[in-house]
């Protein structure tokens, strides 16, 4: 039997923190593809409504899949319908939670607001899943968000629905921190997918999850800490593809290079080498073929700090994870890890959020959380140094550095933790080539 959703009932709000969300009534495909959380809210008693839920997560669900599936992909149907049934499961302990009904009181004003917002949003949306994603006719597609971003990941799935009848949406509970596991029938769902977007509060970039999705094929793009105003404004506003233009002319300024030296006028002076041939130029906002990964919004090239080589000091001016930082972070760095850090509550949050994470690994590995884990250099011009680092690090003229794990570029630091610091307006050199003075592209 599928979930069945005869009438609109908001089950995303209704459990508050977690459910899975397939979106409607199965049409004669055997697809969902009717929104079972429309913009319209229908209140009813509380008594009422839960026992509607209670039947909802009673039922036995089935996955999305085509009607003329053949005998020998039974086995992985049966795998991926004990993944979405695991996660229905869990949603049945969820205690209930009483909330008063909030009555919003709509004007032409407000009623013209939310008409331009929804346009927005399906713009963005279109341009993910046109340009970016650029999806095909019957491309199995799966769009994970947690409950921070559910309108998001709606608007991806109304988008995608346009292109595919193959759409997938899930809402998993919200992470702790970037880089931590998604649920395994989660990452056991992305496995079996062409194309994964993952708008979520805290980053899948750098799971397992993720790569071994990328192994088996799928292209993702990850929107880690994307917020409606984000995804309608700014980076996601820009011509992503003059963005992979013009990042690929900057390889011949990279080329053969082998020191990077960074300095700001707020105390960064740091030295690093790095491997030319290593510099990643794909974060263009363009993921159109499989085994690709990007960031939404895109547009930065980065690499790995050869590990053991960097040295000075880092000031972090801009902003540290999701806040526009209130006084300047001060990185000692020594042989590739972090020794000290100084300044402010973001200071005091670093240190507490990598020490637990150093608790949970061996003794051997915890100094590894503090590895100098990526650097990277913004290229988009629409990006704005707003608070978030996903779109910060994009904005043309900022650097970042990472903190955590370096995996997914090729280093040896396992820790299950990144988090980016963004300069404002830092200078850099690449040998004795100066390529950005103080936030301005200057090489010619």
């Amino acid at each position: 039997m599928a979930l069945k959703s005869s009438e609109p009932v908001d089950v995303l709000n209704a459990l508050n923190e977690f459910l899975v969300g397939f979106h409607g009534r199965l049409n004669a495909q055997g697809f969902f593809n009717t929104p079972i959380a429309p913009s319209r809210r229908i209140l009813m008693p509380e008594g009422e409504k839960y026992a509607i839920i209670q039947e909802h997560l009673n039922a036995t669900i089935t996955m999305v899949l085509p009607n003329h599936q053949t005998d020998s992909e039974d086995e992985g149907k049966a795998a991926v319908d004990q993944d979405i049934e695991d996660i229905m499961n869990e949603a049945e302990g969820l205690e209930k939670k009483d909330e008063a009904p909030v009555v919003q009181i709509e004007t032409p004003d407000s009623i013209e607001s939310d008409a331009d917002l929804s346009e927005k949003m399906e713009r963005s949306a279109r341009t993910v899943i046109d340009t970016c994603m650029d999806l095909r006719r019957g491309e199995n597609i799966l769009i994970v968000c947690d409950p921070t971003t559910t309108e998001i990941g709606q608007a991806l799935h109304d988008a995608a629905s346009l292109r595919s009848d193959r759409v997938l949406l899930i809402v998993m509970p919200k992470g702790r921190h970037h880089g931590e596991e998604p649920p395994a029938p989660v990452a056991n769902l992305m496995r079996q997918q062409q194309v994964v977007i993952a708008p979520t509060r805290y980053s899948l970039t750098h799971t397992r999850a993720v790569r071994q999705a990328n192994k088996d094929g799928a292209r993702v793009a990850t929107m880690p800490g994307m917020t409606v105003e984000m995804f309608t404004e700014g980076g996601m506003s820009a011509d992503f593809n003059i963005i992979k233009k013009n990042i690929g002319e900057m390889g011949s300024f990279l080329r053969r290079k082998r020191i990077v030296n960074v300095k700001s006028d707020s105390g960064t002076n740091v030295t690093f080498e790095v491997s030319w041939r290593e510099w990643k130029f794909d974060d263009n906002g363009i993921c159109n073929r499989p085994k690709m990964l990007t960031n939404l919004p895109a547009g930065k090239i980065f690499t790995l700090p050869r590990e053991g080589t960097m040295n000075g000091t880092i000031v972090i001016d801009g902003s540290w994870d999701s806040d526009l930082v209130d006084e300047p972070v001060v990185l000692q760095v020594e042989n590739g890890l972090i020794v000290d850090v100084k300044g402010g509550t973001a200071a005091a949050q670093i240190r507490q959020t990598f020490g637990e994470a150093a608790r949970r690994l061996k003794s051997k590995d915890q100094e590894n959380v503090w590895t100098v884990a990526e650097f990277g250099f913004g290229m988009n011009p629409n990006a704005r140094l707003a608070g978030n680092v996903l779109e910060d690090e994009k904005k043309l003229g900022t650097a970042y550095f990472s903190i955590g794990d370096n995996t997914t570029l090729g280093g040896s630091a396992a820790v299950g933790i990144q988090i980016s610091g963004v300069l404002a307006s830092p200078s850099i050199w690449l040998d004795e080539l100066m390529l950005f003075e103080d936030g301005n592209f200057v090489a010619h």
